[in-house]
C-alpha cells in the first residue's frame, strides 16, 4: 500500500513543473486582466479604481462594443453553418476511394498551416477593386459586378469571412474525416440490407454515431470564432465605420491604441466569460460520456 502511495506521489511530482507553468502563464493573467478591468488605466500612470465601471460603460454606453458582439454573433453563426457545411462535405467527398485522395486532403488541409496575416495579405490582393483576381474575373467574363469588396460595409463582415473559410475548413474537416473513419463498416452494412439507401444511411446511421465529433467541431469552431483577430485586423482592421469591428479588434483598439488599458481588459474579460459559455456545457458533456 505504501508502496503504490509512493508510486502515485512521484507521478503527481511530474505534473508539478507543467503545472507551475499552466498557472504563471494562464490563471495568472486571466485574474490579472480581471483585477486590471475594475481600473481606468493607460497603461502607465495611475491607476483609478472604478469598480464595474469599465463593463457598465460597455453594456449601456458603448455603440461600438454592441457592434463588436453584434458582429461576433454573425461570425459564429456563419462559422457554424457554413465552415461546418463545407468542412462535412468535403469529409464525406474525401472519405471515399478514388485516385488522388491523399493529395486533396492535404490540398484542403494545408492553408491551415499558413499565419492568418498571411491570408490577409493573400486575400486583400484578391479583393483588390483596381487589379484583384475577383473583380478581373468579373470583368473577364463580362459581368459588371466589380466593386470595392472590404470598403463597402454592406459586403465586408461577409468578404472577410469568405476569405477566412479558405483557411477554416481544413481542422474540421480532419475532425469529421476521423469520425466518419470511425464509424463500424458493419453497421453500415446492415443498414444497406434493411434497404436504406445513401443518404438515410448517412442521416440516420452515421450522423447520430458521430454525435461526439459534432459536439467537438461546434465548440471548437465557436471559439475559434469568438476569437477571430488577424484576417480582420489585417484587412480591415475593424472598418469601414466599424461594420467589421469584432470583440477581439475592439480590445486590441482600446488597449494599445487608444490607451485604455482598464477598458480593452474589460472586453477581454467578457469575451473570455462567452467561451467560458461554450467550453463549460462541452467539458461537462464529455465527462458525462467518458
Amino acid at each position: 500500500m505504501n508502496k503504490k502511495k509512493k508510486i502515485e506521489f512521484s507521478a503527481y511530482a511530474f505534473l508539478i513543473p507543467a503545472g507551475i507553468i499552466y498557472l504563471s502563464v494562464i490563471i495568472a493573467p486571466v485574474f490579472y486582466s480581471l483585477y486590471i478591468s475594475l481600473f481606468k488605466w493607460n497603461g502607465i500612470g495611475d491607476m483609478q479604481f472604478t469598480g464595474l465601471g469599465n463593463y457598465v460603460k460597455l453594456f449601456t454606453d458603448d455603440k461600438i462594443f454592441a457592434i463588436a458582439i453584434k458582429n461576433n454573433l454573425i461570425w459564429i453563426a456563419l462559422t457554424i453553418i457554413v465552415t461546418m457545411s463545407v468542412s462535412l462535405a468535403l469529409a464525406v467527398l474525401l472519405n471515399n476511394q478514388f485516385r488522388g485522395r491523399t493529395f486533396f486532403r492535404g490540398f484542403f488541409y494545408f492553408p491551415c498551416v499558413i499565419a492568418p496575416i498571411a491570408v490577409a495579405i493573400i486575400w486583400r490582393w484578391i479583393y483588390n477593386p483596381n487589379v484583384g483576381f475577383i473583380n478581373q474575373f468579373f470583368k473577364t467574363i463580362g459581368i459588371d459586378y466589380a466593386q470595392s469588396w472590404i470598403s463597402d460595409p454592406k459586403v465586408s463582415l461577409f468578404a472577410i469571412f469568405a476569405a477566412s473559410l479558405w483557411q477554416a475548413v481544413g481542422q474540421p474537416m480532419i475532425l469529421f474525416l476521423a469520425g466518419l473513419q470511425s464509424v463500424s463498416v458493419d453497421v453500415l452494412e446492415a443498414a444497406t440490407i434493411d434497404g436504406a439507401g445513401s443518404v438515410k444511411k448517412f442521416l440516420y446511421v452515421t450522423v447520430p454515431l458521430m454525435k461526439e465529433t459534432f459536439i467537438i467541431v461546434i465548440a471548437t469552431l465557436i471559439v475559434s470564432a469568438m476569437k477571430v483577430f488577424d484576417v480582420v485586423q489585417g484587412l480591415t482592421a475593424g472598418g469601414p465605420a466599424n461594420s467589421t469591428q469584432m470583440l477581439s479588434t475592439y480590445m486590441y483598439s482600446q488597449t494599445f491604441q487608444y490607451n485604455n488599458v482598464g477598458t480593452g481588459t474589460a472586453v477581454a474579460c467578457v469575451m473570455v466569460l462567452m467561451m467560458m459559455l461554450v467550453i463549460v456545457p462541452y467539458v461537462s458533456f464529455t465527462a458525462k460520456e467518458n
